[in-house]
């Protein structure tokens, strides 16, 4: 019966995934209610502060994009490359990596990825070199921004082993910016230049390229919400962090129960909710960000996309491994106690098939927990989760191709042998070493 309900799960996983968009969470809505009404699995039951965290990290997000905030902290971006050029193979995935890990969402580089095309292009290098590995340290960023869904997820699941956000922190931030430091390093050459392409020569002779348009300039009071509201949401973040590493911060409280006073602290999962909505609020106050256009705006929209898709699948997964835990325990925990980095390529395939680190977080973080994984162990696995690269469908991937009008970003005639799979590959893989031996040094 289990294979039939694992076939069922990953038809579900694929079918979602297949569909794209919000299909992936509601599909596995399909196969929670076979497994629940036909088969008599138990409900299980979706992670509940994660999901909380996500919602109230993506509603600060959402009013800091209304009020202007995401493109001013562009514009810094803009600068710094146009200011370097000849540096843009490595400045583009540092400046890139920086902006996704204080923002927390990949979504934002969208609007940088034709300034890295005309910088690098103007500045005779091929833009395929630093577009790749710019799309690559985007998701990498992701990893380490310590208010991404991904992390938020890992912070909540890892809650009840002690591991603390800034812990996991000084694991990934310092694992993923070097592994993109390698990655940049691994597409440094790659490709002829840009005199010696002939299609990008040929492009140049026809008349077919373009110069992209430029971003409106920002004045006066647009831009004075546009800077506080950026400050803002930096001063929450650094404030979830503080938050972090010193516990005591986290207020006391008291509750009564069946005549009986019991003492509380706020979790971190709680303070994190808090936090994050309160500077939403005062950025709609202060910073004059729309409600309007933080419910129509691309953040919230891809954020409403990931809860639901977090949502389904969690909730399947965790449906399939209560009903099947003994079997799958048994089963796989001698491999994964012997070889233990064959759980970081189940978290690596997962991911490539669902196009989400925060849902494949969600999946197998727990059934590496119930097979006595370390949380040190997990922790370092964790970039391997960062897999959406390998199938070149995900939107940054295809708009990083679309934007270099030199057509040296490209998706190769086998499908998988694209410019994004050789940086992913490497970053990947260095992350997960340098986390290995971080978590070595921090235990």
């Amino acid at each position: 019966m289990i294979w039939i309900e694992l076939c069922i799960l990953l038809t579900c996983i694929l079918v979602g995934a297949r569909l794209g968009g919000i299909a992936l969470g509601t599909v596995a809505g399909i196969g929670l209610a076979a497994f629940v009404f036909l088969f008599g699995l138990p409900p299980g039951r979706p992670p509940q502060i994660a999901i909380g965290m996500i919602i109230a990290v993506i509603t600060a997000l959402a009013t800091l994009q209304a009020a202007g905030g995401l493109d001013y902290m562009i514009s810094i971006a803009e600068k710094i490359l146009r200011r370097h050029p000849q540096y843009v193979t490595f400045l583009a995935p540092v400046v890139t990596y920086i902006l996704i890990v204080a923002s927390g969402t990949t979504h934002v580089i969208y609007a940088l990825l034709p300034v890295i095309a005309e910088v690098s292009r103007k500045a005779g290098i091929r833009p395929e070199r630093p577009l790749s590995i710019s799309v690559i340290a985007g998701f990498q960023g992701a990893v380490a921004s310590p208010i991404s869904a991904a992390t938020v997820a890992m912070v909540g699941l890892l809650a009840g082993q002690n591991v603390s956000l800034p812990h996991l922190l000084a694991i990934t931030i310092p694992s993923t910016f070097l592994a993109v430091l390698i990655g940049a390093l691994s597409v440094a050459w790659r490709g002829k230049e840009l005199s010696e392409d002939p299609e990008y020569q040929k492009r140049l002779a026809s008349g077919a390229l373009k110069h992209p348009a430029s971003a409106p300039a920002v004045h006066g009071k647009e831009l004075f919400n546009a800077r506080g509201s950026t400050l803002l949401f930096l001063a929450g973040i650094s404030l979830v962090i503080l938050i972090g590493i010193f516990p005591r911060l986290r207020p006391v409280y008291e509750t009564v129960e069946a005549e009986a006073v019991l003492t509380d602290q706020v979790s971190m999962g709680m303070a994190i909710m808090i936090v994050m909505i309160a500077i939403a609020g005062l950025t709609m106050v202060l910073f004059k960000a729309s409600p309007e256009a933080t419910l129509t705006g691309t953040i919230m929209r891809s954020g409403v996309v990931a809860i639901i898709s977090i949502i389904g699948v969690s909730w399947l997964g965790s449906s399939f491994f209560e009903g099947n835990r003994t079997f799958i325990v048994s089963g796989i925990s001698d491999l994964v106690r012997h070889y233990p980095w064959a759980f970081a390529i189940g978290l690596f395939v997962l991911s490539a098939m669902l196009f989400s680190v925060a849902a494949t977080v969600a999946i197998l973080v727990p059934v590496g927990l119930a097979l006595g994984l370390s949380p040190s162990l997990l922790i370092a696995f964790y970039p391997a989760a960062n897999s959406v690269f390998v199938l070149p469908t995900y939107g940054t991937v295809l708009a990083a191709v679309s934007f270099d009008q030199t057509g040296s970003t490209r998706i190769g005639k086998y499908l998988l042998n694209h410019s994004f799979m050789l940086p992913g590959l490497v970053t990947v893989v260095a992350a997960i070493v340098i986390a290995l031996s971080l978590s070595v040094l921090l235990r």
